[in-house]
């Protein structure tokens, strides 16, 4: 072989190697838990944050590139960190959620979390998945194309993250830790923010009130971030439309829009284009409330939109924000999603299920006093999933004990339907339904099992839209409705050419969802509503998902500095 030759072909390998590491790369990252001194709402509090930042760092990587995050935990209370929406295919020892994959990782104590990012682009996220810790400790994880591709719309003149949270003066974990002590709903929040300023609207806040900047005739990209824990919003800027083009790091048909509606988890990446007078404009955030007679938070967040060389000094523009239980407008919003291209949706189903989603009411126990039981009637309130309101374990995780064969952990028999078949939505349901039972139940999947699954609010106690986030996976949306889901009549709305791919659908108030997607990713995932307060009380359940044929359809095996209980 001539030397010519041999270099042609060294030659050749290394631009392989070089692009593939263009394509691809590891990204490291720190992450240290620590106690914070905040300010907010002309109060001072130490609140747990990360590397000292409220919201925590945004992580910005291309579809493709491998994370390692190593998180340290100098804080006082056990934590684990979810990435939200992120596959995680055969990784989920990555995942996050506390005692679901991994246990918590105690004070002083760090753990890695490794996983890629496979076939996604767009706005996810990253949050705290322990207690009420994901109050303060959450930030934005964007997802750029690959280098080489592009987004399927224009590329936008800038981009910016901006992420919807909720506040609390009292320390979050001691908000919960009340609530479960005494049975009675937690406290609201006292406000809500974006990008960790609750804004103008509210008591020494103005000065730290988040600044958009654009120019005229500037095209900006807004990746907007329900990271509240208890409230589905509703957002707008003054003056401007926005056209929706991806929605949890997917994309989407565009179509435009006035308004907004994030349930907590979800992401939407709008399109904004700078074509009004160059003045400032409210961007803002504020509460949809589809729970009758619960209390919430009624205040509005505000940031602004600031065209450069604005020389008015005159207050923002304000927008017109839909009323608080606007149901209408957020199901006309809902309709509009639609996947970019026609996507491959299962036809055939191999298990469907039928889950029953909502509140409920604990009789109070008899060694409890009065003021352990101020729930509805001298009550405790619970949530369920066909009627098993779910129990976290708390010495091993469930997917160490699937993994290791350790018995006793949790139990394969949650039902693939509810127990009693009612008026789900009705006004009368019998009282003897309020009351679930508690377990750590798991329903088992198959490897390559097509799954559909109908999600059904219920009216015990009261109904609500609930955002029902699936952990490990994407879903396609294929119908929503109101009333009880019929077989008979509603199959024939569903939508299997071009269903929105989400991980978090917003079930309906007194209504009905319906998704479908595949298993094939092994492991143990959540199901669990994105409402915080609900989690706590029960409304969660797990799949878990056989191992298929060959390593690249096995479970990882564990890292080495998994946390122990």
């Amino acid at each position: 072989m001539t030397t010519v030759h041999t270099f042609s072909i060294l030659l050749f390998f290394c631009s392989l190697l070089s692009a593939s590491s263009i394509i691809a790369k590891v990204q490291h990252h720190d992450f240290v838990v620590q106690e914070t001194p905040v300010k907010r709402l002309c109060k001072t509090r130490n609140s747990i944050t990360v590397n000292g930042m409220f919201p925590g760092p945004t992580i910005e990587v291309n579809n493709g590139d491998t994370l390692e995050v190593k998180v340290h935990n100098r804080g006082r209370y056990n934590i684990t960190i979810h990435w939200h929406g992120v596959r995680q295919i055969r990784t989920g020892w990555a995942d996050g959620p506390e005692f679901v994959t991994q246990c918590p990782i105690r004070p002083g104590k760090s753990y890695t979390y490794r996983f890629t990012i496979q076939g996604q682009e767009g706005t996810l996220w990253w949050h705290a998945h322990s207690s009420w810790l994901r109050a303060t400790v959450y930030g934005a994880l964007i997802i750029h194309p690959t280098p080489g591709s592009s987004f399927p719309f224009p590329k936008p003149d800038r981009q910016t993250a901006l992420v919807l949270g909720e506040w609390w003066n009292a320390n979050p974990v001691d908000v919960i830790n009340e609530a479960t002590r005494t049975g009675a709903a937690p406290n609201i929040s006292d406000a809500y923010t974006i990008n960790g300023q609750p804004g103008d609207l509210y008591n020494c806040s103005t000065k730290e009130t988040v600044v958009v900047p654009i120019n005229s005739g500037e095209t900006s990209l807004l990746r907007v971030i329900n990271a509240a824990l208890n409230q589905p919003l509703f957002f707008a800027v003054a003056n401007h439309k926005l056209t929706v083009v991806g929605a949890d790091a997917s994309y989407l048909k565009p179509f435009t829009t006035n308004v907004l509606m994030l349930g907590p988890g979800q992401t939407t990446d709008v399109l904004l284009t700078a074509n009004q007078p160059p003045k400032r404009y409210y961007i803002a955030a504020r509460a949809y409330q589809s729970a009758q007679n619960a209390p919430f938070d009624n205040t509005t967040t505000t940031a602004i939109l600031q065209y450069n060389k604005t020389t008015t000094t005159s207050p923002p523009i304000k927008p017109v924000l839909p009323a608080f239980n606007d149901t209408n407008t957020v199901t006309s919003f809902s309709k509009k999603f639609k996947s970019l291209r026609d996507v491959v949706v299962p036809k055939t189903i191999d298990d469907s299920l039928f889950f029953t989603i909502g509140l409920g009411l604990d009789n109070c126990p008899k060694n409890f006093p009065q003021n352990r039981c101020q729930g509805l009637n001298g009550t405790r309130f619970t949530a369920s999933m066909n009627n098993v309101s779910f129990v976290l374990p708390s010495n091993f995780s469930l997917l160490q004990a699937h993994s290791n064969g350790i018995p006793g952990v949790f139990t394969t028999d949650f039902p693939a339907k509810p127990p009693v078949k009612f008026d789900f939505t009705g006004n009368n349901i019998s009282r003897a339904l309020f009351q679930p039972v508690k377990g750590t139940k798991v329903y088992k999947l198959k490897y390559g099992s097509r799954v559909q699954v109908v999600l059904q609010d219920t009216n015990i106690v009261t109904s609500e839209n609930h955002p029902i986030h699936l952990h490990g996976y994407d879903f396609y949306i294929v119908a929503q409705g109101f009333g009880n889901f019929d077989p008979k009549k509603d199959t024939s709305k569903f939508n299997l050419v071009d269903p929105p791919l989400r991980n978090t659908v917003a079930v309906p108030v007194n209504g009905w969802a319906v998704i479908r997607f595949v298993a094939d990713n092994p492991g143990v995932w959540l199901m669990h509503c994105h409402l915080d307060v609900h989690i706590k009380w029960g409304l969660a359940m797990a799949f878990l998902v056989d191992n298929g044929v060959g390593e690249l359809e096995t479970l990882e095996a564990p890292p080495h500095d998994l946390p122990v209980c």
